[in-house]
């Protein structure tokens, strides 16, 4: 698959053939919501909680005594059937984190960008670097090529300039390669891949 190259003042800059064994696959559904469901589970903290009767500072003393009352019989207040008492069968901190192998997630990884191919929804440009941290200056390129919600992923490292230049500008996300995800593929409608980037997904699943 051949795709042309852009830079961010909209100029052509070529074009990159990458292999269809990445960009090129019929996408498949299922490992693409197994593993956003994996990563949104993962990144959950778990730490929702309730008091159970063990739990209540209250006093377990017998309410009123066994008969004679003409009530039901009660014993400690901190029973889960008073108001103020103990919560039956609520939340309690855990891992709410499931297991995915590797070679799952890198197929669904492969999967999502092909999805993406497909769907004319990955840009290549040759750099994302700017010459100074100024938002107004990269909106102005970005809108000029008609990019408002898209995910830049660039090589190991970023450029500086470029990610405090972004980081103000509303559904616009950057990451290094080695972050790239299913998730954040899929929740931006456009994908910008640098030259770089490409080089590095097409070398990790050689």
């Amino acid at each position: 698959m051949e795709l042309t190259v852009t830079t961010l003042a909209g100029e052509t800059a070529g074009s990159i053939t990458v292999s269809d064994d990445i960009f090129g696959l019929e996408p498949r559904q299922d490992l693409i919501q197994r593993y956003v469901l994996w990563q949104l589970a993962k990144r959950r903290a778990g730490t929702h909680d309730v008091k159970n009767r063990a739990e209540i500072m209250r006093t377990g003393k017998k309410m009123y005594k066994q008969k004679g009352t003409g009530g039901a019989r009660h014993g400690s207040a901190r029973a889960n059937l008073f108001r103020g008492g103990g919560r039956s069968f609520g939340p309690t901190p855990r891992d709410h984190a499931t297991d995915l192998p590797k070679k799952v997630r890198a197929l669904a990884l492969r999967h999502a960008l092909s999805a993406k191919a497909r769907d004319g929804g990955i840009i290549v440009v040759d750099a994302a670097a700017a010459k100074d941290p100024k938002t107004k200056a990269l909106r102005e390129q970005l809108e000029k090529l008609g990019i408002n919600n898209a995910l830049f992923v660039d090589g190991a490292e970023i450029d500086s300039n470029f990610r405090l230049a972004a980081r103000n500008i509303p559904e616009i996300d950057v990451l290094p390669v080695q972050g790239v995800n299913v998730y954040d593929i899929l929740r931006r409608s456009k994908l910008v891949l640098t030259k770089a980037a490409v080089e590095a997904l097409e070398a990790r699943f050689k």
